[in-house]
């Protein structure tokens, strides 16, 4: 059982870096685009994603670099957040899973979580005040509509920590009574 375990450990491990991969690249790619559609506004449509907001920069340079801030921050989040359930993947022991580190790191990976899913929902609803204005936002709805999903996992994800911490307590507690 316990080499079963080790091995969905390590494909998890696998898994969370190829969507870390995934998740920087795109948030690279954002922040080229955005360089590029202030600098070179001509060239973004062979970029990334073809992410072109040129008319949105034309009706208002504010909401354009505010939505883009929004895009920005997001995937850098996203890719902050997998890179801590890679740290955490990384250090967990199975054979004494309740530690100090391990319930710092899935309360970070909730705070984490948690932001994500606050972002997105501001950037969301901020994206339909601007639409109600007649500004074109109409590539940018894909990007933030799993923020109800995020908020929701980041409530779970902080009751796991909260029970890890109770662990790590109750652990430290036995070992010094024994």
């Amino acid at each position: 059982m316990l080499k079963t375990n080790s091995l969905v450990f390590w494909g998890l491990y696998l898994v969370a870096w190829i969507i870390f991969v995934g998740l920087s690249i795109e948030a690279g790619g954002l922040i080229v685009n955005f360089v590029f559609s202030v600098f070179k506004p001509e060239i973004v449509g062979n970029l990334y994603q073809k992410l072109d907001l040129s008319k949105l920069y034309q009706q208002s340079s504010w909401a354009f670099y505010g939505m883009y801030s929004f895009l920005i921050f997001i995937a850098v989040l996203k890719a902050m957040l997998f890179y801590s359930v890679i740290e955490l993947l990384h250090k967990l022991d199975l054979a004494k899973p309740f530690n100090s580190f391990v319930s710092k790191k899935i309360l970070q990976i909730s705070y984490y979580t948690l932001s994500v899913g606050i972002l997105s929902h501001i950037a969301k609803e901020v994206a339909k005040y601007l639409a109600h204005h007649n500004l074109e936002i109409d590539k940018l709805n894909r990007f933030w509509v799993d923020s109800q999903a995020f908020i929701l996992m980041a409530a779970v994800v902080y009751i796991i920590a909260t029970i890890f911490k109770k662990g790590v307590d109750l652990q430290n507690e036995n070992d010094l009574t024994v």
